[in-house]
């Protein structure tokens, strides 16, 4: 049955393969969107896993007047004496701005910030020093100043050498080093830091922190989160914010797969229209083979042989674009997955609902015309040939 079924793909090659094309097209549009969507899933859990989850922020607040408060100097030490904090690093934001020199106008910052800085940051959020090294006990007294990747970028620095310096309020900073994107701290990569001593004295900075990193014992993140902003703050509470930039991720990653069905939904309207090819191509194969079916008929085949041979056609026709669709689509999400470094993702439910998705579009475009062929009499179809 196979093998006569495929009479009329064989005969007609270019009309079956741009038939075949529609039905590929939405198959493999719905396969890579659905393992894009897992291997980005997966890659970013995993990159979640590696930066750890067990990572709190706390932050200034606003006082009842909405004006912004100001975390007490003392909020990182007494934090540290948390007995499930593992380690504490802080910043302090201050209201310069920075410039690659002082021809540049000072309406363009760039967006960039300037802040005052522990020395274990990079650490506590989960970061490297990508060219040069960060501040130490010696140049965090001194204008020297580490950049966030993205302030690096935006001030056109992408490498540390001896002399490399930044504007900063009216004076000139040596920079030191230049840090890795930090995923869990957005914050840190449009920042310029400096030391807290520098920044005293610089910058005019008054020593407040206004945003404390604090890593805990993962089973106690919980319990550490509960405590944090009366510990930070003890005289107001309110005016403390604390979160875990982790949920931000994994809620990145779980709206991923909302925005998956948008594309899922423009991949199943080309594979409705790749079906609505294969039954017009059926249909014409019915007007253009009735001598085909006329013989067949005279020489005793039965309706039903010939309903069931135009209906193999229209389905064999779709599970070989089908076929084609998940080899393409598992194609395109190896490479692009490769490319970005992620785990190659394919879900079960991709490629056999691809398969099984052109099964039942052949199926469904090709019944109407396998009725229509079966129903045909023998003489009206020898004489119409």
């Amino acid at each position: 049955m196979a093998r006569v079924a495929s009479v009329g793909l064989r005969t007609r090659r270019l009309r079956a393969g741009l038939s075949a094309l529609g039905i590929a097209i939405g198959i493999a549009a719905m396969v890579a969107v659905l393992g894009l969507s897992s291997s980005s899933q997966a890659g970013l859990l995993a990159e979640i896993d590696r930066l750890g989850t067990n990572l709190l922020t706390v932050k200034n607040g606003q006082t009842v007047f909405g004006k912004p408060a100001k975390l007490p100097d003392a909020a990182p030490g007494m934090i540290a004496r948390i007995g499930a904090v593992n380690s504490v690093a802080y910043t302090g934001g201050t209201d310069v701005s920075v410039y690659r020199s002082p021809l540049i106008p000072r309406v363009q910052t760039s967006a960039l910030s300037v802040a005052a800085t522990s020395l274990n940051l990079p650490a506590a959020v989960g970061t490297t020093v990508a060219r040069g090294a960060f501040l130490d006990a010696a140049t965090a007294t001194q204008p020297v100043a580490v950049l966030g990747s993205a302030a690096a970028q935006r001030l056109g620095i992408s490498r540390v050498f001896i002399g490399e310096r930044i504007w900063l309020d009216g004076q000139w900073f040596y920079v030191a080093g230049i840090l890795n994107p930090a995923a869990l701290a957005s914050e840190v990569d449009s920042a310029v830091l400096v030391g807290f001593p520098a920044a005293q004295q610089f910058l005019r900075f008054d020593g407040h922190p206004t945003t404390v990193y604090v890593r805990a014992r993962t089973s106690s993140v919980a319990a550490v989160h509960d405590v944090l902003a009366a510990t930070a703050n003890p005289e107001a509470p309110n005016e403390v914010d604390v979160s875990r930039p982790s949920d931000a991720l994994v809620a990145r990653a779980k709206a991923k797969n909302a925005f998956s069905g948008l594309f899922i939904g423009l991949g199943a309207v080309s594979l409705l229209v790749g079906g609505v090819g294969v039954a017009n191509v059926m249909v014409i194969a019915v007007l253009e083979r009735r001598s085909e079916i006329g013989l067949r008929r005279a020489l005793g085949a039965t309706r039903g042989q010939i309903r069931i041979q135009f209906l193999g056609e229209s389905m064999l026709l779709a599970v070989m674009g089908g076929v084609v669709g998940v080899v393409a689509g598992v194609a395109a999400t190896a490479v692009y997955a490769s490319s970005k470094s992620w785990a190659v993702v394919i879900p079960a439910a991709a490629w056999s609902g691809g398969i099984g998705s052109a099964i039942l579009i052949g199926a469904v475009a090709g019944l109407m015309p396998a009725v229509r062929a079966s129903r045909m009499p023998p003489t009206v179809a020898l004489r119409t040939a």
